[in-house]
């Protein structure tokens, strides 16, 4: 390395430096200045997104919302294909035709603003966890900065991927299995507009939040809470509840059981792995 690049990383060494001492220096209702203008613009983005989703009602319920509810939805066409390939009828999954019921007055005006929220939510996700890094970043050194990056990155994209499991697994899978499941001939399914956005919302919402779970453990091992010994003495258990839910919410059969709970063990394991990695660095440090 040259003299001149020397001086000029010192010098940039000398700029950030300063600026986590300034950033250190601020006061109580400073940082909460700053906090809340990071809010404001993370519900600001919200609100666009929330707006595009109501103008462009068409596209939301049709092509995205009540998707899942037809025979054509992306998901029945491949385990119906799965099913011809393995020869197992009960893949074969075509929901029969169904038309929601709506029995309050303002229903489907305030279904159409609380859907259009959760979609704006979602689609704001990344920037909102872009202006939590800036909050935190002028706080950390150019090193722990980089990590912080690539953990807002990891857990947008994360998130994202969990409702997208969510929307195009979960979801069909359970619409399926309630509509084909009766107790008795003389009971007719007739499903409420407002029950079937719950089930979606809570599905998408939670699976997303279910895919952080590498990013849970980074952190929790992080602060030292989370050793990756506790997880593996559990990981039988994990593993009996994840099985558990899947064979609740896919058809009989042990092929569409694994491609529901495989992905969530995979996520399981790459957390225990995490969790070493970072213990093992602490470890090393410590030494």
């Amino acid at each position: 390395m040259t003299e001149s690049n020397k001086k000029s990383s010192s010098s940039k060494e000398t700029e950030e430096n300063k600026k986590v001492k300034e950033h250190s220096e601020m006061t109580f209702l400073e940082h909460l200045e700053e906090l809340r203008w990071h809010i404001i613009r993370s519900l600001l983005a919200a609100i666009v997104f929330t707006v595009v989703a109501f103008i462009e009602k068409n596209i939301l319920f049709d092509y995205i919302i009540f998707k899942p509810t037809r025979p054509d939805f992306a998901t029945y066409r491949f385990f119906s294909d799965l099913g011809k390939i393995f020869k197992i009828d009960s893949l074969n999954m075509s929901p029969k035709a169904v038309t929601f019921k709506n029995l309050e007055m303002a229903g489907q005006f305030t279904t159409h603003i609380e859907i259009s929220f959760v979609a704006g939510l979602i689609m704001a996700c990344p920037y909102i966890l872009y202006e939590f890094w800036k909050f935190i970043s002028p706080a950390l050194y150019p090193n722990e900065r980089k990590n912080v990056t690539s953990a807002a990155f990891v857990t947008s994209f994360l998130f994202l991927l969990g409702v997208a499991f969510g929307y195009y697994v979960i979801l069909p899978m359970s619409f399926q299995f309630v509509m084909g499941y009766e107790i008795s001939s003389a009971v007719e399914n007739t499903f409420l507009l407002s029950s079937y956005m719950s089930m979606l919302c809570s599905i998408a919402l939670s699976t997303g939040v279910v895919f952080e779970l590498p990013v849970l453990s980074f952190f929790l091992s992080k602060v030292g809470i989370l050793k990756p010994a506790l997880m593996r003495n559990y990981r039988r258990y994990a593993y009996v509840i994840l099985l558990f839910i899947a064979a609740i919410i896919t058809p009989p059969d042990v092929v569409s059981q694994i491609l529901v709970s495989l992905p969530l063990i995979i996520l399981y394991e790459i957390s225990i792995y995490i969790s070493a990695r970072i213990n093992k660095k602490r470890e090393a440090a410590e030494s």
